[in-house]
């Protein structure tokens, strides 16, 4: 492809090129120099050679000073008849090479279409403007007129043809790169969610086998029967987090690899189970709802259960404290849900009213050392990613709040459902006595 502006360096087939395109119109100008008016031939003349050398000259530089060319050539192609030469189409070629250059490299498409018609004309009326004018003058002025018209014509026809092909090639260059950061983005928060999932699952589990073997070994000595059963609860978590683990696991897998057999993701109606398994570990969990309880979409109702199973292992984990307090209100565009622990400092055993706390110890001063981790990240994305917010920092009274609020579904009005059921039945009743009738 010709590089149409710019100085840059050019490539060595395009020297080429040009040089081929030079010389083809050196010999069409110098052709058109050896023809008379009575349409006989004569060897050329001087001034066919000026005029020839002259406008073949300008031809180099039409990329880069296209402008400036096509006035070059017209001024020669105008000169002809002064010198004595016949003006005709083949002796105006360089006038037409440039303008098909200018038509192509313009700005916009109205400078083409002036320098266009300002050529032709031009080169249309050096005719007459010396010598006798006759009929066969006013043919020959219109050929001459019509050659640089065609050829912007051309030039203005392969620029939008160009201009097309470019935009065609930056559509699809940047629909790849759409693709390309659309399938990192994708990847990114796939990555993120299994990393939350990964993250709620072990953390939780993790923390009640932490509390109950904590049990079993503050009991081991003292009461072996409650060892036994804290053993037992140990192993049926540690089961439990090793099924999860297996089946969030598995989300990593290939399509085309066997899927393991995938259960209902949690929701708050496993919360009752949930709250079981915290009491079992020592925390005791009150639950209070407010207002009318109402299905939630299945991303909010596992972003509910996972929020509620984050805040009580933190309470497990680092608030030390013996109770905790889940409320659940329900309104008319949200559910409001807030876990909060007395901030008692000490946690209690499974079997508190029978025996000593399991708080003290090494367990304990351990936990209070750690990092506090991404629970509360994973929280906050878990909720925004849902349209929700939530917030979690101490309270003046003591203790630890995390409150977030979930947005719900619009709800239905029944009086409204039964009058379109109604509605409904009554045109089927009519449809049918209609389609009866004979």
């Amino acid at each position: 492809m010709t590089n149409t502006g710019g100085g840059g360096p050019r490539p060595r087939t395009s020297w080429w090129r040009e040089g081929a395109i030079t010389t083809l119109a050196f010999a069409l100008c110098l052709l058109g120099g050896v023809l008379q008016v009575d349409d006989t031939l004569s060897p050329p003349s001087v001034s066919a050679y000026v005029i020839a050398v002259v406008s073949c000259a300008v031809l180099p530089v039409r990329h880069r000073a296209p402008l400036a060319a096509l006035a070059a050539t017209t001024a020669v192609g105008v000169l002809v008849p002064p010198l004595g030469l016949l003006l005709t189409p083949l002796i105006v070629t360089p006038a037409v090479i440039t303008t098909y250059s200018y038509s192509l490299a313009a700005r916009t498409e109205r400078r083409a279409a002036s320098a266009v018609v300002l050529t032709s004309a031009a080169l249309a009326a050096a005719i007459p403007a010396f010598g006798d004018f006759s009929w066969k003058d006013a043919s020959r002025m219109g050929v001459v007129a019509a050659f640089p018209l065609v050829a912007g014509v051309l030039g203005h026809s392969v620029r939008n043809r160009r201009a097309y092909l470019e935009a065609v090639e930056e559509r699809a260059r940047r629909a790849e790169q759409n693709r390309d950061s659309e399938a990192r983005r994708r990847v990114a928060e796939e990555r993120v969610r299994i990393a939350r999932e990964l993250h709620d699952l072990v953390a939780h589990q993790i923390t009640l086998a932490n509390a109950q073997a904590t049990v079993a070994a503050h009991l081991f000595d003292t009461r072996p029967e409650q060892t036994r059963t804290s053993l037992k609860e140990l192993v049926e978590t540690t089961s439990h987090a090793l099924d999860e683990l297996r089946a969030t696991v598995g989300l990593l897998r290939q399509s085309g690899d066997t899927a393991a057999p995938a259960e209902p993701a949690p929701g708050l109606s496993r919360l009752p189970t949930l709250l079981e398994s915290f009491r079992r570990a020592g925390l005791e969990v009150s639950v209070h709802q407010e207002g009318t309880v109402r299905p939630l979409p299945p991303g909010v109702d596992l972003t509910a259960y996972r929020i509620v199973q984050e805040a009580l292992t933190n309470v497990t984990k680092h608030a030390g404290a013996g109770s905790a307090r889940v409320r659940l209100v329900w309104t008319g565009d949200r559910v409001t849900i807030t876990v909060a622990d007395d901030g008692g400092g000490t946690r209690t055993a499974p079997t508190a009213s029978t025996g000593p706390t399991a708080s003290s110890g090494p367990t304990a001063s351990a936990a209070a050392d750690r990092s506090p981790g991404y629970g509360l990240i994973g929280m906050r994305e878990r909720a925004t990613a849902v349209g929700g917010h939530l917030s979690a920092g101490r309270r003046p009274e003591g203790g630890f709040l995390v409150s977030a609020q979930l947005p719900l579904p619009p709800a239905q009005d029944p009086a409204r459902d039964r009058d379109r059921a109604t509605t409904t039945e009554e045109g089927r009743m009519t449809d049918g006595e209609a389609g009866g009738t004979p």
